[in-house]
């Protein structure tokens, strides 16, 4: 199977596994970890990992992505800033990538940090083209089930965390 498929089928089946384990990860404390495990996965090494190699070797396929914009003012400013300056604005991305992927699987508040991260990051997505929203609205609804499991799960910890007694 050629990378770029590899790739794209990667991107579904855990795309996929985090909607779904989304669904019951705060009743679930193994749908939960199912969850955050596929989507550091997702982001670490098919979103981080994947876009270096594009970096590497094939440069120009990232000034066209934003040739799919359904708004004038996105195509514009990736043809002047961001195709123009792709190492700079692709590295940006990767470490981003990686930065969510690593906080999204270290659990706590690092936890609910990436999420937040990805959060942002699937909004910014929904200006790049209609196509996009049929993956990143679905993915916005799971990530912010995700992050409300975390917090539940954080508090339950907290509630459960014996109270110390002040020594005199």
């Amino acid at each position: 199977m050629e990378g770029n498929a590899m790739e794209k089928v990667m991107w579904l089946v855990l795309g996929a596994t985090v909607m779904v384990a989304s669904l019951r990860a705060d009743r679930s404390e193994r749908a939960r970890m199912v969850a955050r495990t596929a989507l550091g996965v997702l982001f670490l090494v098919f979103g981080a990992i994947v876009n270096a190699i594009y970096l590497v070797t094939d440069w120009e396929s990232f000034g066209e992505f934003g040739e799919l914009s359904q708004f004038a003012f996105v195509r514009d400013t990736w043809a002047s800033l961001v195709a123009p300056n792709t190492g700079l604005f692709i590295g940006l991305l990767i470490a981003g990538e990686a930065a969510a992927g690593i906080l999204v699987l270290s659990g706590g508040r690092w936890t609910q940090a990436g999420l937040v991260m990805l959060m942002a990051f699937h909004v910014g997505l929904l200006f790049f083209g209609w196509w996009l929203w049929i993956y990143a609205v679905p993915m916005l609804g799971a990530l912010s089930l995700m992050l409300r499991a975390e917090r539940r799960h954080e508090a339950q910890l907290a509630d459960a965390a014996p109270t110390r007694r002040r020594r005199r």
